[in-house]
């Protein structure tokens, strides 16, 4: 964990005592805490007189862009030279919701070259040092409510209004899964009481995210739980999506948020998977959920390419289907007595 300490607040204080250019950047396929957390720190960094830029590396789920300030949301896989303008000029380049460079696909060459004074804000496991000021905390929920707590250290928390509210409550709530996770804490439902006292409404933004679904995706759902496996000897359930699947249900990005969860769900399942198959990256894209001790985060970081936290993490794999189903249950061999335990 690096909290800021009091130098680090004194000096990123000062940093912004006057107009500066910032860009602020979510990690890759970004979700809701990613766009969240990205959100409410650009709109409260206007309202403090500083221009202040959101560049996505891609584009990210249609549920999210109702989102205040997502209409100037700048989208660098769309928008190339204008994102790398923007970026070259900047003086202060904020990375949220990842924690090592890659994560931000082919921003990461033009944020390594930046003369920009770079700021970490992020809660996943071993982060790298690629910033000049890192704020990460795993043991926090949520990216978003690391940004409360940032507003909150720089002693602006005056500055939060129904918009910068919005955006952080999408963000703590979506990390959270409705405030079901372990890392949700009494802090966390203070800060989420705060927001709600300024006028933030949770049931419109529960609306807006979670009950606006497409005829395809409920279809698509339906597919993957025609296609969920329970091994019931590893205590671990999987799910599966080929690429026919996703095409034949109209899939758009964003349509597969939370279907591992349904997995999780299984009575009996400590660990849960889906692979889902995605041909244009050429490879197979995998989320992992776990209960209690058995920890994701390794699992993927070992396994997979991937990472994130204790109990929720991703991965990738360069093989096909068949045989990433194949590694994946053939691993499991190895972890049997921790997922019996």
């Amino acid at each position: 964990m690096f909290s800021m300490d009091t130098s680090s607040i004194l000096d990123i204080k000062k940093l912004l005592s006057t107009s500066k250019k910032v860009v602020i950047v979510p990690h890759k396929n970004p979700d809701g805490d990613a766009m969240g957390s990205a959100l409410g720190l650009c709109l409260y960094l206007k309202k403090k007189g500083h221009i202040a830029t959101v560049i996505a590396p891609n584009d990210y789920p249609e549920f999210l862009k109702w989102l205040p300030g997502n209409d100037e949301v700048i989208n660098y896989e769309m928008e190339n030279s204008i994102s790398e303008n923007i970026i070259s000029s900047a003086d202060v380049i904020f990375t949220l919701d990842f924690n090592i460079l890659h994560r931000c696909g082919e921003m990461e060459t033009p944020i390594k070259n930046a003369n920009a004074v770079k700021i970490m804000i992020d809660h996943h496991q071993e982060p790298d040092s690629y910033a000049d000021y890192t704020y990460s905390d795993v043991n926090m929920c949520s990216t978003s409510q690391m940004v409360y707590h940032f507003i909150e250290k720089m002693e602006d928390l005056n500055y939060i209004d129904i918009a910068i509210g919005e955006a952080l409550y999408t963000g703590i709530m979506t990390d959270t899964a409705s405030f079901r996770f372990p890392l949700t804490t009494s802090i966390t439902h203070k800060v989420i009481a705060q927001l709600i006292e300024l006028g933030v409404q949770k049931s419109k933004i529960h609306d807006a995210i979670y009950d606006t679904n497409s005829f395809g995706r409920l279809q698509l759902l339906g597919c993957a739980m025609n296609n969920l496996q329970f091994l019931e000897n590893y205590s671990t359930s999987y799910i599966t999506l080929t690429k026919k699947e996703l095409d034949y249900h109209g899939f758009k990005k964003g349509d597969t948020e939370g279907f591992v969860n349904y997995g999780l769900s299984l009575k009996g399942a400590k660990l849960a998977a889906i692979f889902i198959e995605h041909k244009q990256e050429g490879i197979i894209k995998i989320s992992f959920r776990s209960k209690g001790d058995f920890d994701v985060n390794k699992f993927a970081r070992n396994h997979f390419k991937g990472g994130g936290h204790k109990n929720a993490s991703g991965g990738r794999s360069n093989l096909n289907l068949e045989d990433t189903i194949s590694k994946f249950t053939n691993l499991l061999t190895e972890y049997e007595l921790e997922l019996n335990s």
